[in-house]
């Protein structure tokens, strides 16, 4: 099946942080997400292919994580973004800070939420490419 060019590949990389002085490229995302011609997440092109909105957790020294990007109601904008690894559990959601309003591209930084150390990251978006 073809996407439409919407679908974008979208690489994240942990940011400068005082464990990591100069970011890392071997902890971080990879997520296939629409977005419309500001940068932001398309909701409606989202809610005719989630299925094939997955994400991939990469953490140097653990298996990577497969999963799904799924808009779940709650949060100050009534809605929320997060990345989820198994539907049948809500404590494996990685809650991504404003991802409704956020623009997706390169240079542009963004917060996630670890579920398990329930600790807020910071990403650089290192890549924002056609899906294939």
């Amino acid at each position: 099946m073809t996407l439409p060019q919407a679908f974008k590949l979208i690489r994240l990389n942990l940011a400068r942080s005082k464990e990591f002085p100069a970011g890392s490229p071997r902890h971080g995302y990879e997520f296939v997400a629409p977005l419309d011609g500001d940068g932001h997440i398309d909701v409606d092109l989202w809610k005719e292919h989630r299925d094939e909105c997955w994400v991939r957790r990469f953490w140097q020294g653990e298996p990577d994580q497969l999963g799904h990007l799924v808009h779940k109601p709650g949060g100050s904008q009534g809605a929320r973004w997060i990345f989820d690894y198994d539907e049948s559990r809500d404590d494996d959601d990685e809650a991504g800070y404003r991802f409704g309003t956020h623009v997706f591209a390169p240079g542009e930084y963004l917060t996630l939420r670890d579920s398990e150390s329930e600790r807020d990251y910071t990403f650089a978006i290192v890549a924002v490419e056609r899906v294939a």
